[in-house]
């Protein structure tokens, strides 16, 4: 389990600079008396609290730094594609373009002489070449302990500046949110599945998968209790839609996330689909593709799925 240790070990840190600056007649306190240790998913890094020149090219994360105010502290993203939610970064003075969640373009990265590196799954294989340019973290979303992850990550920046206060009034909000819907979606016995489409193919997610929140989490039964766990989902075709017979239909339009062909709920729901319970309630729900797909684990975007489950289960 990943732990922060940042009040205790910034104390220590704090201390000892104290006494190296009191032996040597000078009250300016050493950079090294703020690096605290932070355990991710990818290791442990000592990390500069309040950093003010940081590279976030997580979605996710960034949006937690747009909730807690700490705008000002991000200088660099992957431009291109950002979520329209997340806009107010893309026309934010001095913001560089660093490259993309799959491939960070380095040179940028290194001109900005950043003082931390934050990113998620897409990125993981580059902790090491950009670990070499500042302390880099990894705060990806475990999908297998979604929520305890995501509170991890939330705390870990709430420590870095801070912001623990804000932090856990947030986490007490949602933890309450997420108890109400998941005493809704055991009430209405309703089971749901979860589809990525793309162009014209189409993937099942369950539980503990990139989108397992909505059952891991929310508490949403699963039409399906066997599809297999996997980063890409189960490959299912509209037969299958049919014999599963879901209560709700979630759609992620990857399509639409990555500014490609879209699809609509008339275009999506067929023949073999137009005999599913989801068809007949009125219950298949396109959901918002950026925040599902490229984007979650934040603050904000966390809220914003929660919204979304909260209507479709009423």
């Amino acid at each position: 389990m990943r732990k922060v240790f940042i009040n205790l070990l910034a104390g220590a840190a704090l201390l000892t600079a104290a006494c190296n600056n009191s032996s040597n007649g000078t009250n300016d306190t050493a950079d090294s008396s703020s690096m605290v240790p932070v355990t991710h998913l990818s290791g442990t890094s000592s990390v500069k609290t309040n950093p003010k020149h940081v590279v976030v090219l997580n979605f996710g994360i960034l949006d937690t730094y747009a909730e807690l105010g700490l705008q000002e502290s991000v200088s660099g993203i992957a431009l291109a594609g950002t979520p329209e939610y997340l806009k107010e970064f893309t026309m934010q003075e001095g913001i560089v373009d660093v490259g993309t969640l799959k491939e960070a373009n380095l040179e940028k990265v290194n001109e900005i002489g950043p003082d931390l590196i934050v990113i998620g799954g897409r990125l993981a294989e580059s902790y090491d070449e950009l670990s070499k340019i500042a302390p880099t973290i990894n705060l990806n979303v475990d999908n297998e302990k979604y929520l305890e992850s995501f509170k991890e990550n939330q705390r870990i920046i709430g420590e870095l500046y801070g912001k623990q206060e804000q932090v856990e009034a947030e986490l007490t909000d949602i933890d309450a949110r997420i108890a109400a819907i998941q005493a809704k979606a055991q009430e209405s016995g309703k089971k749901a599945l979860i589809i990525l489409t793309n162009e014209g193919r189409m993937s099942a997610y369950g539980k503990g998968s990139r989108f397992g929140i909505i059952h891991d989490v929310f508490g949403v039964t699963p039409a399906d209790e066997t599809i297999e766990s996997s980063t890409h989902g189960q490959s299912v075709s509209n037969e299958f839609i049919k014999e599963i017979n879901p209560d709700i239909l979630f759609v992620i339009d990857r399509g639409a996330a990555i500014k490609r062909e879209s699809a609509s709920v008339e275009q999506f729901a067929n023949v073999l689909i137009q005999e599913t319970n989801a068809f007949k309630d009125d219950k298949i729900i396109f959901l918002n593709p950026e925040t599902w797909y490229l984007s979650g684990g934040g603050l904000k975007s966390i809220k914003m799925m929660l919204e979304e489950i909260e209507n479709a289960i009423q």
